[in-house]
């Protein structure tokens, strides 16, 4: 059985001194402030959450996406924290964790998507690509040797999967304890309990499993970075098992991906209201009341509630009533999930405190069809949109020449062997802090491992990248100079 005392651990990975009694912060606020005052934090304002390279000021970016994934997530929080204490009455649970549990998630939302790379989950796959169609291209000369060797045969299994399988859940937690340099290299030196939130998926490249447990999906940590996660599962208990605030963090996540999605999409025409309540209606979990008024499910609630939304504002002379129901209506259904990720997290509090619990906490709730139908119709109507796809191969070209040209560069950095001038510049480009950190982490490493992590620091350098970054660096290596 999981410790809620072990679970919210407040230690560091670099052991420091208290503060003193005249600061009334806990740990966890101080977490917050490390984060929102940090340059990593500050770029996701140019990072695509669904519309790529989009000059708009109304859709949501990386950025306003973790703001409310962070307030979503609280507010899931302090409603599981309270049923945890009146319903559960689990002696373990202290009165004060609830107000720790909330600014964990508080803190947890801000950080979930710090180490995505430019270009939304799109530049994921594109990074996952480009290592599948090209790392048998690369070649490296071990020492000792003048057989050059193809580096899907050189690295080791996890190194290689480590790159197939590229993650920005992953890149998180190696941005949080090692790149962002704030005092030292152990990054924003964030607590325990905070890193072990964030860490959904708690398996390495090689253990995942799609038709496994949620928790197994996707890696959750890189081969790089193993030391890290193996100290933060010690300090708190999870011994492989999923932390159980990472339920209430995907749950959030999924509430304002899928209702921002929506408005996002409804906003810049990709549908409009009778779209969007056309495919409401053909869900089959839509039932529609009973004569006397009796609401026939909580999908239908949802449903009812945006027809009813539109009468109110057209009878009231609304301007537009369709957007001032579909955008009243988005508020009031994040209001309802989260109300359902809290119960649906106190209905299996006893599955996921022992570490068995399979699924996520919106399965088996009547909110899980309202969340399979928002991925849907965004699916549909938006991800599959040509403007979107014509968007993504650019974004794809970009990075797919990016990664080229560096991991070219980095395979004979630091390795005292000559490189031509142009690999020599590139890897100046490479940000100081990322370098310092590659020479901290590589130092009396085997020759093997240091490749790997000179792979690593092009992704670091590549993931650190905005949108616009990325674009003007392209364009710049490209011949266009200004």
């Amino acid at each position: 059985m999981l410790s809620w005392k072990k679970l919210l651990c407040d230690d560091r990975i670099r052991s420091f001194r208290k503060a003193s009694a005249a600061d009334l912060r806990s740990e966890f606020e101080k977490d917050y402030h490390r984060i929102i005052g940090s340059a990593s934090f500050r770029r996701l304002q140019d990072k695509t959450q669904v519309f790529p390279l989009d000059k708009s000021d109304f859709v949501r970016t990386r950025l306003t996406h973790s703001l409310e994934v962070s307030s979503i997530s609280k507010s899931i929080a302090r409603n599981a924290g309270r049923s945890i204490i009146q319903t559960i009455r689990d002696p373990e649970f202290l009165p004060e964790y609830q107000s720790d549990i909330c600014d964990i998630l508080q803190c947890a939302g801000l950080l979930h998507d710090i180490g995505n790379p430019p270009f939304g989950h799109f530049g994921e796959t594109s990074i996952r690509t480009f290592f599948k169609e090209n790392l048998p291209r690369f070649t490296y000369i071990p020492e000792g040797t003048d057989k050059a060797v193809p580096l899907s045969e050189y690295l080791d299994p996890q190194m290689m999967a480590d790159l197939l399988h590229f993650e920005g859940n992953a890149q998180a937690i190696r941005l949080a304890t090692k790149l962002h340099y704030l005092v030292d290299e152990y990054g924003m030196n964030l607590t325990k309990a905070l890193l072990a939130s964030i860490i959904k998926y708690p398996v390495n490249s090689l253990e995942i499993d799609p038709e496994g447990p949620v928790s197994a999906h996707k890696m959750g940590y890189f081969y790089a970075d193993r030391e890290i996660f193996e100290d933060v599962e010690r300090s708190t208990g999870l011994d492989g098992r999923r932390h159980p605030l990472a339920y209430m963090l995907e749950a959030g996540d999924d509430i304002a991906y899928l209702t921002a999605d929506i408005e996002d999409a409804f906003k810049k025409g990709y549908i409009d209201y009778e779209m969007l309540l056309h495919e409401l209606e053909t869900e089959d979990a839509y039932i529609p009341d009973t004569e006397d008024g009796t609401e026939g499910s909580f999908y239908t609630a949802i449903v009812e509630d945006l027809k009813r939304r539109y009468r109110t504002a057209a009878d009231g002379g609304q301007r537009d009533p369709a957007s001032y129901a579909v955008q009243n209506w988005i508020v009031s259904v994040q209001s309802r999930l989260i109300q359902a990720a809290a119960d649906g997290f106190i209905r299996h509090y006893d599955e996921i405190m022992q570490g068995v619990f399979r699924s996520d906490i919106f399965d088996g709730t009547g909110a899980e069809p309202v969340r399979k139908k928002l991925g849907d119709i965004a699916r549909v109507h938006v991800f599959m949109s040509r403007s979107i796809k014509t968007i993504e191969i650019s974004a794809e070209r970009i990075l797919d020449y990016l990664l080229n040209s560096f991991v070219k560069a980095a395979i004979y950095y630091d390795t005292g062997r000559e490189m031509s001038p142009v690999d020599a510049r590139l890897i100046l480009l490479i940000s100081d802090n990322y370098k310092a950190a590659y020479h901290i982490h590589s130092k009396d490493r085997p020759e093997k491992e240091k490749l790997y992590l000179r792979l690593m620091l092009v992704t670091d350098y590549v993931c650190g990248m905005t949108d616009s970054y990325a674009q003007d660096l392209y364009w710049k290596l490209n011949g266009r100079i200004e």
